[in-house]
């Protein structure tokens, strides 16, 4: 069986998803329930990760009715883009998965739009003097929220880099490389670990204060958190080619490397106490291993020889551990891909569950190991 995992667990995916086709149709869904994904609207968002999963498993075997399914997502999204007030930062992962991917494979005209307006509305969240893209709006339970930036929002760059190679205008791809400067200079910590969320003074760009968000404490190192920065410095380097965003995604992979080694998947947060009454073990994050795991395979294409076989033997480590110790293989009920899954543990939602974007990034992760070049990222 393990000789030949790779190729097994993409059966285990296509197999799975052309049942979840059927089940979960053009909605979308994010955590998992009694078996069964729990549905958010259209503005959530993970909103892009089940249309992102079908056009990856599409990607492979062609079937028309996955690729009916994730055009009739991205058809439901549409109208958020003509409402600015209902969307925020993710609109780089929402429009990414579904517009662009959609784009990459079909060469639809309309799909090309919808990802440009996308790339239009998040360069406008751009605040100049602080060099960051704002995070949420004011529904994230702050006063004000002008001045949020966090980690996650590395994932959004992609679609400004695309949008610029596409248009041939520049202003795209320098918004993103100034809010990947901003993140070197205040998320990166010197040992690899990750910020999650910093607050500026959006009138001058001070940075204000450090938070832990998702994290367990701000100093604390939120695994998705990492796992987030691991991935989009690599994607930031595939575009700029900047050496020094290169070092320091290397510097956040080791981190990362370092925090799972030994173990089946990553926890919440690798700096939980040991003592305190948040026992490690029984908060697990696959989908902080599933996102690493992406970004590790495309770290091995970005360096040379040693180095090489060093990330592609730990992105593929993860992966299998996933598929083995997390995948609901012989749970034909079970509608996610990976269990043990922590969405957001400081609001005490969605723990041990399987989640939407772990799901998602196993597919990538497994997708990769299996031959498939195409990336929408």
């Amino acid at each position: 069986m393990n000789s030949n995992w790779k190729e097994e667990a993409w059966r285990f995916i296509d197999e799975k998803t052309k049942l979840n086709n059927e089940r979960i149709g053009d909605n979308f869904p994010h955590s998992v329930k009694d078996k069964h994904y729990q549905l958010e609207n259209e503005q959530w968002w993970t909103a892009g990760f089940w249309p992102g999963i079908l056009w990856r498993v599409y990607l492979k075997n062609g079937d028309e009715k996955l690729k009916i399914t994730a055009e009739a997502c991205e058809e439901k999204m549409n109208h958020l883009l003509s409402d600015t007030e209902s969307i925020d930062h993710d609109l780089g992962f929402m429009w990414t998965l579904t517009s662009l991917a959609n784009y990459k494979i079909t060469k639809s005209k309309q799909a090309r739009q919808r990802a440009l307006l996308a790339a239009n509305l998040l360069m406008a969240r751009f605040n100049s003097n602080g060099n960051y893209i704002r995070a949420w709006n004011a529904w994230s339970g702050r006063k004000d929220n002008s001045g949020v930036a966090i980690i996650d929002c590395l994932m959004n760059l992609p679609i400004l880099y695309w949008a610029s190679e596409e248009t041939g205008d520049p202003r795209f791809k320098q918004v993103a490389q100034k809010h990947v400067e901003m993140v070197l200079n205040h998320f990166i910590r010197p040992d690899g670990s990750v910020q999650h969320m910093v607050i500026f003074d959006s009138a001058t760009g001070e940075v204000v204060e450090k938070c832990g968000g998702q994290g367990f404490a701000a100093n604390s190192a939120w695994a998705r958190g990492c796992a987030w920065a691991v991935y989009g410095l690599t994607l930031s380097y595939k575009y700029t080619k900047n050496e020094e965003i290169l070092n320091v995604a290397k510097r956040t992979a080791h981190y990362f490397i370092a925090n799972v080694k030994g173990e089946k998947y990553p926890v919440w947060d690798f700096r939980v106490p040991e003592d305190t009454e948040v026992k490690r073990y029984k908060y697990p994050d696959s989908s902080a291993g599933a996102i690493a795991a992406c970004g590790l395979l495309l770290l091995s294409e970005c360096v040379e020889d040693v180095e090489k076989d060093l990330y592609l033997k730990a992105g593929e480590s993860i992966l299998k551990n996933l598929y083995f110790e997390c995948g609901t293989i012989e749970d034909v009920e079970e509608e996610g891909l990976i269990k043990h899954g922590t969405g957001h543990f400081p609001e005490q939602k969605n723990l041990d569950v399987p989640l939407i974007y772990g799901d998602y990034f196993f597919v990538e992760g497994i997708s990769v190991l299996n031959g498939e070049k195409l990336l929408f990222w």
